[in-house]
Formats: structure tokens, C-alpha cells, sequence
């Protein structure tokens, strides 16, 4: 089982890779002040009541993006989610790449020099990471892309796959991070 959901991740990074055209971005570098790759996610990023979190997005850094990038976009992904075909839990895009980070609550809604896209639930804010009780802790990549479209170019209210689109063509490199959350 462990070994499946494994390939299920690994698969998801790969496709993830793919559909944004991330050749070429062997430096750029993710990481996250508040869990390591492959460790666990704190609480406090989990949704709120019965997800067992309060809710503020994760601190994510990034530097060394390919040269030209003007904004970068940061994703969370839950490919544990929905029976395998996986849970959008933040879209973030149009951010300045200059600025290197997004602090902890930082996106979770239009501020701070991000747009905020649509999650699975179809609201344009961050959502907490929330399993099923009793499941076994789900893996959810968070996704760094860079891009070079200037700040703002994109409208608001994108999905994660009207973010590939939009990003099709401009997507200059990206680098994940996976941690785990269960309850």
C-alpha cells in the first residue's frame, strides 16, 4: 500500500513536470520553513474543525529560478485525494519572483502580491489539508513554477488546470516539496 501510494506521488510530480515544461530547472530550489521534504506537515496548516488545523497556508521559499522568470505560481496538491484523482488545496499565482517567499498565511486569499485561484472546493482561497479520519496521512506536493509573465498578467479565479494553460508556453521551471498530513 505504502509502496503504491509511493508510485501514485512520484507519478503525479512526473505528470506535474510534463504539463508545465520543467526541463532545465535542475538549481531552482523549494523549501518550506515549516515541514522538510518527506517529513510531516504541522497542524497548523490543516483545515480547521474536524481537519483537527487552523488553517494558515505553509511558508514556502524559492530561490535560483531559470534566468528571465518574473513571477512564479505555487501549488498544493493532494494526489492521495478523491480516490486517486486527487485535491487541489492552493493556487497561488502572479507572484513577484524577486520576493523569494511567501510567509505563513501569506495567499491564502488576494494579498500580499498574490492572486489566489480556485481550490477544489471552487472558493479562491487556501484550504486547509483535511484526509479522512481513520485514512492513512496523505502526501501533498507543494509546487513552485516559474513563469516569465510579469506580476498580475493572469486573471483571478483560475483551477489548477486553467493555470497549466495559462502557464503553457511561459513555464520556465518548477521544483516541489512533499510532505505528509493525517489526522
Amino acid at each position: 500500500m505504502k509502496q503504491a501510494r509511493r508510485l501514485t506521488v512520484t507519478m503525479v510530480g512526473g505528470l506535474l513536470c510534463m504539463t508545465v515544461g520543467f526541463a532545465g530547472a535542475a538549481g531552482m530550489q523549494v523549501s518550506s520553513t515549516s515541514f522538510v521534504d518527506g517529513g510531516a506537515i504541522p497542524a497548523l496548516h490543516g483545515g480547521t474543525g474536524e481537519c483537527g488545523g487552523k488553517g494558515f497556508s505553509p511558508p514556502v521559499s524559492w530561490s535560483n529560478t531559470p534566468a528571465g522568470t518574473k513571477s512564479v505560481a505555487v501549488l498544493i496538491l493532494d494526489p492521495d485525494g478523491a480516490n486517486g484523482l486527487g485535491v487541489s488545496h492552493w493556487v497561488a499565482y502572479n507572484i513577484a519572483a524577486g520576493r523569494g517567499q511567501l510567509k505563513q498565511g501569506q495567499g491564502q486569499t488576494d494579498d500580499s502580491g498574490a492572486t489566489v485561484g480556485k481550490n477544489v472546493a471552487g472558493a479562491t482561497a487556501y484550504r486547509g489539508m483535511c484526509p479522512p479520519p481513520g485514512d492513512v496521512p496523505h502526501h501533498y506536493v507543494m509546487t513552485v513554477i516559474a513563469s516569465d509573465l510579469e506580476p498580475a498578467a493572469m486573471p483571478p479565479g483560475l483551477t489548477r488546470d486553467a493555470l497549466f494553460a495559462a502557464l503553457k508556453g511561459h513555464a520556465l521551471g518548477g521544483q516541489s516539496i512533499i510532505g505528509r498530513y493525517g489526522r
